[in-house]
């Protein structure tokens, strides 16, 4: 069992899926770092200084005391941490399409194989078959 074990784990394709997994892992935190701190932003001023992290429906306010603690933590439904998961996604998409395309672009197509000769087809070879084994007989009878 551990000897099927070993020889499925360090076949090449899993070697390759975990490096690419991590390789993925990485390339989301990059995106990411962009969507929050480039993307979002410049979308925010271009709506009107709009913060996406902070836009939310309060479904119940927190209420403090009179020192200023929570007593009831506030109940809302963060709608723009939301939006800003989706531009994630959609970044991170977009750009893995990219470079799937890229790649598959670079690939080197197959040259066409040249075509093989062409032999006799099968009437030919039963007709050349027949003359030598007419011709065998007519030496047979002479």
């Amino acid at each position: 069992m551990w000897e099927e074990f070993k020889k499925f784990a360090f076949k090449g394709n899993v070697i390759d899926m975990a490096v690419g997994v991590i390789i993925g892992g990485a390339f989301g935190k990059i995106v990411t770092s962009l969507v929050n701190d480039i993307v979002m932003p410049i979308l925010g001023i271009i709506l009107g200084k709009v913060n996406f992290t902070d836009l939310k429906i309060v479904l119940s306010p927190a209420e403090y005391s009179a020192t200023g603690e929570v007593i009831k933590a506030e109940s809302a439904i963060t709608y723009g941490s939301f939006l800003q998961t989706v531009v994630d996604f959609l970044l991170i998409s977009l750009s893995i399409f990219l470079f799937v395309k890229l790649m598959n672009s670079r690939k080197k197509k197959p040259e066409p194989q040249p075509e093989a000769p062409k032999g006799p087809t099968t009437e030919e070879l039963l007709t050349e078959i027949r003359d030598l084994l007419q011709d065998q007989n007519a030496a047979k009878h002479v």
